[in-house]
């Protein structure tokens, strides 16, 4: 680690020392140190779906709605695959830092993430203080759709078959009116999402910030392609007066002197973090 980042680190440790509030913003990075791709270009996302490497079929073109209208068996091998995936992903050990950071806030946490893969509520944070912009890959909507319908994807357990980029088991159906289900997730194009939920999960969260006084910011693995959480984070800082920690490998510049930026992964940045808090603030062997 340079010495420019051993000093940004000891920045950030005070930054999170100081603060009434944690507000965790994350992106697709911050689920790479547990394993998970983050869909960086064609070639990344080819080598992952092969199969649709060889129809040339790229991520925004499978990610939509007109995917599942299209090729229904190929849009769900793709979001089955997915699924499966991220039920079986355990998370790394920066959850459990963060985690236990929050517990020091007088405030306490918030999150926000545009990953749709349920790993914060797996990781033991309550889904009541989640905010994810993007939907859920684990609850479901109707297709059309004909209700505001959204419920819980546990029941269903999609078999895929990988090479062929698949769904081999029965694809899930609407509760009400039997068409096709799919995820209750914001995808490219996407004119049919039921954003209720975000929206119930958004109202919380302003909710909890009206009341917060010095929050504090750690953005993760958040990059400018898909800006949601960014756009999110410069809206604390200038609504809410919160100061920024952005921890990000390839772009990790911040616009204020005050804030800091770390050039590292996700879990290096926040292992790095907690070396500097000390174990006053918990850190797990």
């Amino acid at each position: 680690m340079s010495l420019e980042n051993q000093e940004n680190i000891l920045r950030a440790a005070s930054l999170i020392a100081d603060a009434d509030a944690l507000i965790i913003a994350a992106g697709a990075g911050m689920g790479v140190d547990s394993g998970l791709p983050d869909f960086r270009g064609n070639e990344g996302f080819w080598n992952q779906y092969p199969a649709l490497g060889r129809a040339e079929i790229d991520f925004t073109s499978i990610a939509s709605p007109d995917a599942f209208a299209r090729a229904p068996q190929l849009a769900w091998g793709f979001y089955g695959h997915r699924l499966a995936m991220y039920r079986r992903t355990m998370p790394h050990r920066g959850f459990e830092l963060l985690r236990q950071w929050s517990e020091k806030m007088p405030q306490g946490v918030s999150v926000f993430t545009s990953n749709v893969d349920g790993q914060f509520q797996k990781a033991g944070f309550d889904s009541s203080i989640i905010h994810e912009c993007h939907g859920s890959i684990h609850h479901l909507q109707c297709s059309e759709p004909c209700t505001a319908s959204i419920w819980s994807a546990d029941s269903f357990k999609p078999q895929v078959d990988d090479e062929a980029c698949l769904l081999t088991s029965a694809m899930p159906v609407c509760q009400h009116c039997g068409k096709l289900a799919r995820p209750n997730i914001l995808m490219f194009g996407d004119w049919s999402w039921i954003p209720s939920r975000q929206e119930a999960q958004a109202g919380r969260q302003r909710k909890w910030l009206s009341g917060v006084k010095k929050p504090v910011v750690i953005e993760l693995g958040a990059g400018t392609a898909v800006p949601s959480v960014r756009y999110f984070s410069q809206h604390i800082g200038r609504q809410y007066g919160g100061r920024l920690v952005r921890i990000n490998l390839r772009e990790p510049g911040v616009e204020n002197s005050a804030d800091v930026g770390l050039a590292v992964t996700a879990l290096d940045g926040l292992n790095a973090i907690a070396a500097a808090l000390g174990n006053d603030w918990g850190v797990p062997q």
